[in-house]
């Protein structure tokens, strides 16, 4: 049979619906909506429909978008009119009631602007055809079971694609690059692998998470991140090699970012301190071995929270830190630094304003006298710090932050300091 034509078609679709009108009676809802959601219900497995919720009082003997008001398709969906009195579904939102079963291909809903099936247990691939989705905005399929890898092509009017904590596999496409208008994109607590693409043509994201994946490779030195992002995070990963300057330094916004629990080594470069905005920096469980200073040490810093705990850094203690005017949680716990306690970080720690709420320096190599400003603090002054697990032997354990064992004479003797 020869295919039809497109006016055909649309004649064929015009007498479906007329017929539909005089042998069903008036419908709101648009003929093709129906159709899509009953295909959807059915492809969820009945016995995840529970009493109570929302797929349970979708009644296809009523009209869908009719009967939001009765105690018939109570939730799940929203519907605008928009086109001589006729409704179209515009919302997709389940509860998060265990529903389970895969996405039919045939989801047609062409005025869909948001599609949300969080926290359910949803499996199998997502759909290639939701490309065909052309006005959807919100794209939420977190915490279920779907596997395969991220679709090549998602409809271009997202604004947030959030496919974290799923089976998702294969590498990060770079056709993401192709949805201009997304500003959050969550990816994290997947398989993802392969090394990590250049998106940095996605310039109204703000938000990017691909923690908890299998991604690898260096973070390249080119300009691979969104210039507007506001955080980063990517954590627990297998990245490796140097952090490069250009990673802040493209990304002028940046609030947030967060490299811990990778294979990261090499110095800290100095522009991660002196960043316009960045507040929170999280390089903890890395390979790192030196923290370069900065030219002006810091001084018009806007880091708030600091953490380089568990790593191979050497060297003093970085004086600068204790300088950096809006730090007030700072963790280098767990390295090898070696030498004194800057008396600059014990006077921040006792400073009324944007002082030290928090001073992790355990599990080092430090020596000497504790700095006098700190023998005044009491438990419960609200200052967090802890010392333990240093060389400190004039540290007794009557002083709250010095609870834990030091290490041994011998240890601390045959530990030699490495300086840069």
């Amino acid at each position: 049979m020869a295919h039809l034509s497109s006016s055909s078609s649309k004649l064929l679709h015009f007498i479906i619906f007329f017929f539909q009108l005089c042998f069903h009676g008036y419908s709101v809802t648009h003929w093709e909506d129906i159709q899509s959601l009953k295909h959807f219900r059915n492809d969820v497995v009945s016995t995840s429909i529970t009493p109570g919720s929302c797929l349970s009082t979708w009644d296809f003997t009523l009209d869908p978008c009719d009967s939001l008001s009765t105690d018939k398709f109570t939730c799940g969906i929203r519907c605008d009119v928009l086109l001589s009195n006729i409704s179209r579904v515009t919302e997709l939102t389940l509860d998060q009631a265990g529903y389970s079963g895969s996405l039919t291909p045939s989801l047609n809903l062409p005025y869909l602007q948001t599609l949300d099936l969080t926290n359910n247990f949803f499996t199998g691939p997502i759909p290639a055809s939701f490309s065909k989705l052309t006005r959807l905005v919100q794209l939420s399929l977190s915490s279920n079971s779907f596997t395969e890898s991220i679709p090549d092509s998602l409809p271009n009017s997202l604004e947030e694609l959030l496919l974290d904590n799923n089976n998702l596999t294969g590498p990060i496409p770079h056709t993401l690059n192709n949805l201009k208008n997304l500003k959050r994109l969550e990816l994290q607590g997947n398989k993802l692998s392969g090394e990590f693409p250049n998106l940095s043509q996605l310039s109204n994201l703000n938000f990017l998470d691909v923690s908890n994946n299998l991604i690898s490779g260096n973070l390249p030195a080119t300009v691979t991140f969104p210039v507007n992002l506001i955080e980063l995070t990517m954590r627990n990963n297998s990245l490796q090699g140097n952090i490069p300057a250009s990673l802040v330094n493209n990304s002028v916004y940046l609030q947030v970012l967060d490299l811990s629990y990778n294979n990261l080594s090499g110095s800290i470069p100095p522009e991660l301190f002196t960043h316009r905005s960045l507040q929170q920096l999280t390089l903890a469980n890395n390979q790192l071995r030196w923290v370069e200073t900065p030219a002006n040490w810091g001084s018009n810093s806007e880091l708030i929270a600091l953490d380089l705990s568990n790593n191979d850094i050497h060297g003093f203690l970085p004086g600068f830190m204790g300088w950096m005017p809006e730090l007030t949680a700072l963790s280098l716990e767990n390295n090898k630094f070696s030498g004194m306690i800057p008396t600059q970080y014990a006077v921040k720690a006792v400073a009324e304003d944007n002082g030290f709420e928090r001073l992790l320096l355990g599990g080092n190599y430090l020596f000497g006298l504790i700095p006098g400003p700190l023998l005044r603090l009491k438990a419960g002054s609200g200052v967090t710090i802890r010392l333990g697990g240093n060389c400190l032997y004039e540290c007794p354990e009557s002083f709250y932050f010095c609870g834990g064992v030091q290490k041994s004479l011998v240890e601390c003797k045959s530990f030699t300091p490495v300086i840069p």
